[in-house]
């Protein structure tokens, strides 16, 4: 069966000043799957996954030509809200970023800022999230507690609750188990395995064990452009360039 392409990049160039870090960058990410970004440091993955939810936007030396579609939406050439836009993308960083607040008031500041204010909603919102993520088991008593107290890998699979909370259907993450330690990122890793039935994954990680054990979809970059994409068993299984070979052997990082 053919894959559904939930986001289509064409001719995307993306310059800050007149340093080109993104060049005529075409590239397909299929729907319900989840999809790696991969390449040695530098090659331009994380600024590629910001252009999708044009956070690239904030740069004011920013400058953008081509398309991104999404759903069909060329998402750089529309009237549409910005925030509406990014409010589709649920985004996992690096370090995980938990609002100064407790844990409940995580989860339910999105809800609340949407409309949603009655308790008994949030209650059993929160509830669900938090059970999404294989939180709630650990937190359902410390719930008034600041979130800044949850280990480092609880306060990841916080953030990844939060993002789900405002409903997003792509969820971006971007190396977000580079700061966790190995039981926390495989809890992260689980937890995307089982998302990719609802929600579109698109995964930046340099780590080539993590990327052979997530992907279905692999784009790989080098230098600011697409060398090769495809279905991860053919590119970890018979990549076509030699660039790709190279990099799969641990030739350059």
């Amino acid at each position: 069966m053919m894959d559904k392409f939930k986001i289509v990049i064409e001719n995307l160039n993306l310059q800050f000043g007149n340093q080109p870090i993104l060049k005529n960058i075409c590239a397909s990410i299929p729907e319900n799957k989840i999809t790696v970004i991969m390449g040695p440091s530098g090659c331009g993955k994380t600024t590629l996954m910001k252009s999708l939810n044009r956070l690239t936007d904030l740069n004011p030396d920013a400058k953008v030509t081509g398309s991104i579609f999404i759903d069909g939406q060329d998402i750089l050439h529309t009237s549409e809200n910005i925030t509406l836009i990014r409010k589709k993308m649920g985004l996992l960083a690096q370090r995980p970023y938990p609002l100064p607040m407790n844990i409940y008031n995580n989860i339910a500041y999105g809800l609340r800022i949407s409309g949603r204010r009655k308790k008994r909603y949030l209650d059993k919102r929160v509830e669900h999230y938090l059970r999404q993520v294989s939180l709630w088991d650990e937190v359902k008593d410390r719930l008034k507690e600041p979130a800044g107290r949850l280990s480092i890998g609880q306060q990841q699979r916080l953030c990844l609750a939060r993002g789900l909370a405002v409903g997003p259907d792509i969820i971006l993450a971007d190396e977000p188990t580079s700061a966790l330690d190995p039981i926390s990122s495989q809890a992260i890793e689980g937890k995307f395995n089982e998302l990719k039935k609802n929600y579109t994954i698109v995964l930046v990680t340099h780590i080539l064990r993590q990327a052979k054990r997530l992907a279905d979809h692999v784009i790989f970059m080098y230098m600011g452009e697409v060398v090769e994409q495809g279905p991860a068993s053919e590119i970890f299984g018979n990549p076509r360039q030699e660039m790709t070979k190279s990099y799969l052997n641990g030739i350059f990082y």
